[in-house]
């Protein structure tokens, strides 16, 4: 039915279906979203806490989500740090959203548009650090970066293909909910916005070493 709608449409699309090895609970669609979020990026409900120090927000793409999730309870929990998880949908919508705002805004007599990520309704009134996780490469949201308010922090699984369990890769190319967290915080501390000692305290409380080869 996709490649029919392709031809009888003339719909210039892929059609593809991506198979994650983790199974988990999709969030909720938003109210006011009909269909396929046209950003590319969907903000999770925030959790509840009696102290909000300072705020972040997490961009993750595809079966990272739990791991943001839980660094986000880390955050919140142990270190009294606000986290925002935004479910990114598709890098791609974000980056061709930004491309053809770069091409509006080139053409004359017209009034001058933010690409999605930096719009009124997104990231751009959003406070906080950005830190970016996903499975695939850096580069994926690294994309994005020059339409972000503010510096983002990607994390991502650049290197050698290698044959482990999840928990082991995820370890290995440091995008688990631990180093999300590490992430977070260092961003933080680079703005000046928590203690240099709140970092190195959740460097050893999270089992965190410098031992491992640079990738």
């Amino acid at each position: 039915m996709a490649f029919a709608a392709m031809y009888k449409d003339g719909e210039n699309v892929f059609y593809y279906i991506t198979v994650m090895n983790e199974p988990y609970a999709m969030p909720a669609m938003p109210g006011n979203v009909n269909g396929r979020h046209p950003a590319g990026d969907v903000p999770l409900p925030a959790r509840q806490t009696q102290s909000r120090s300072c705020a972040r927000n997490c961009l993750e793409a595809g079966a990272i989500l739990n791991e943001a999730l839980r660094a986000q309870e880390i955050l919140e929990t142990k270190y009294c740090v606000a986290a925002d998880v935004w479910s990114v949908t598709s890098y791609k919508e974000l980056y061709n959203d930004g491309i053809e705002s770069e091409r509006w805004n080139r053409l004359p007599t017209r009034a001058k548009r933010r690409a999605c990520p930096t719009s009124p309704s997104a990231l751009a009134d959003a406070p906080g650090v950005l830190v970016a996780a996903s499975d695939y490469l850096k580069t994926l949201p690294n994309m994005i970066s020059k339409w972000m308010p503010r510096r983002l922090a990607s994390l991502g699984t650049d290197g050698f293909g290698r044959s482990e369990g999840r928990t082991a890769l995820r370890d290995f190319f440091e995008v688990d909910s631990r180093f999300i967290t590490l992430a977070t915080l260092h961003e933080l501390s680079w703005d000046g916005k928590v203690e240099r000692s709140l970092l190195d305290k959740a460097i050893k409380d999270l089992g965190i070493t410098s031992t491992s080869p640079i990738r």
